[in-house]
C-alpha cells in the first residue's frame, strides 16, 4: 500500500505538484492557509485537514511548498502546527526554496524528535509542475531519498540525488543563479539589439539557431516577443531567491558578482511593480536602465 502524504502549500508549484501525486495513487490530504485553494484537489479526491495538526497526524509522508524558511518555520511551530502533533517516525519533506542552512538546522532539530527530514526543492517551474516533468534536487539520507523516489518521480522526470540534507537547498540556489543571470543577460542582449535597430524576432531567430539555442531560452523568448508576461515563476520569488543566493554566498565565501548585479536590477523591478509578473519581466529594468 502506497504511503500517506501530505501536502502543504497550494500555490502556483504546489497544487500541480500534489494533483500529479494524487493521480499517481498516493492517499493525499491537503492544506493551505486559504482552504478555498485546495478545491480542484478536493474535487479530485484528496482529504483536506482543517489544521496542520490534523495533517500530520493522518500521514506518512509530509511535504511543504511554501515561500521560504519564515513561512515553514510557522508550519513547523506555531500553535497547531505540524510538531504540535506526533510525528516521530515519519518523514518530513522541504520542498520550498530554503537557504542551506537553514535545512542543516531543521534536520538536525527533527533527528532529535525522530522525525526524518529530506530537503527537496525543485528545478522547474508552473508548466513541469503541471507535466510532472520537474527535476527533484533531494538531500537526506540515502535510504530514506530511495524510499521516497517514486513519490518524488509522481512529480518530476529525475531525482538528483545532491548528498546530506541542505545539499538539495545549495543545488537549487546553484542552479537559479544561472537561472536568473542568464535571463538578465538575454534580456540585455535582445535590447542591445533592439537598440542598433534590429526587430526582435530577427534576434531571437539568431540566438535559437545557434549554440545558444536552449529549451529555457525557446520559452522566455515568446514572453520577449509580445511582451506579456504571465507568471511561470513570479519576478518577487526569484528576487527572493537572489537574496539567498548572496546570503549562502557570504557564508561559504564564494564570489558571486553576476548575482549582486543581477539582484540589483530584480530590486528595481519590484519598485516598479514587476512583483507578481514572470521573472522574465526583468527585461522591463534593462529598457529603462534602472538598476
Amino acid at each position: 500500500m502506497k504511503e500517506r502524504v501530505g501536502f502543504v502549500g497550494m500555490g502556483i508549484m504546489g497544487v500541480r505538484m500534489a494533483a500529479n501525486i494524487l493521480k499517481a495513487g498516493y492517499p493525499l490530504t491537503a492544506w493551505n492557509r486559504d482552504r478555498k485553494k485546495c478545491g480542484p484537489l478536493e474535487a479530485a479526491g484528496a482529504d483536506i485537514a482543517s489544521t496542520l495538526a490534523e495533517l500530520a497526524e493522518s500521514s506518512d509522508v509530509v511535504i511543504m511548498m511554501v515561500t521560504g524558511p519564515e513561512a515553514v518555520d510557522h508550519i513547523l511551530n506555531s500553535e497547531g502546527g505540524l510538531l504540535s502533533a506526533s510525528m516521530t517516525g515519519k518523514c518530513l519533506v522541504n520542498m520550498s526554496t530554503v537557504p542551506p542552512h537553514f535545512s542543516r538546522e531543521w534536520a538536525a532539530r527533527l533527528r532529535v524528535l525522530d522525525v526524518d527530514f529530506v530537503d527537496a526543492p525543485v528545478s522547474g517551474s508552473k508548466k513541469p509542475a503541471e507535466d510532472g516533468t520537474l527535476v527533484i534536487l533531494a538531500g537526506g539520507s540515502e535510504p530514506t531519498v530511495s524510499r521516497l523516489e517514486p513519490l518524488f518521480l509522481s512529480m518530476g522526470k529525475k531525482v538528483v540525488r545532491c548528498g546530506e540534507a541542505g545539499n538539495g537547498s545549495a543545488m537549487k540556489l546553484t542552479v537559479n543563479l544561472l537561472l536568473a543571470t542568464m535571463m538578465e543577460g538575454l534580456c540585455e542582449a535582445v535590447n542591445l539589439g533592439r537598440k542598433c535597430g534590429l526587430k526582435t524576432e530577427l534576434i531571437l531567430d539568431t540566438i535559437l539557431s545557434g549554440p545558444m539555442a536552449c529549451d529555457y531560452f525557446n520559452m522566455k523568448a515568446e514572453m520577449l516577443r509580445r511582451d506579456e508576461y504571465p507568471p511561470q515563476f513570479p519576478f518577487k520569488h526569484m528576487t527572493k531567491d537572489l537574496r539567498f543566493i548572496l546570503e549562502t554566498a557570504e557564508n561559504c565565501d564564494a564570489s558571486v558578482p553576476l548575482a549582486r548585479d543581477t539582484l540589483a536590477m530584480f530590486e528595481a523591478g519590484l519598485a516598479t511593480g514587476l512583483s507578481d509578473m514572470d521573472f522574465a519581466a526583468v527585461m522591463k529594468v534593462v529598457e529603462t536602465g534602472r538598476k
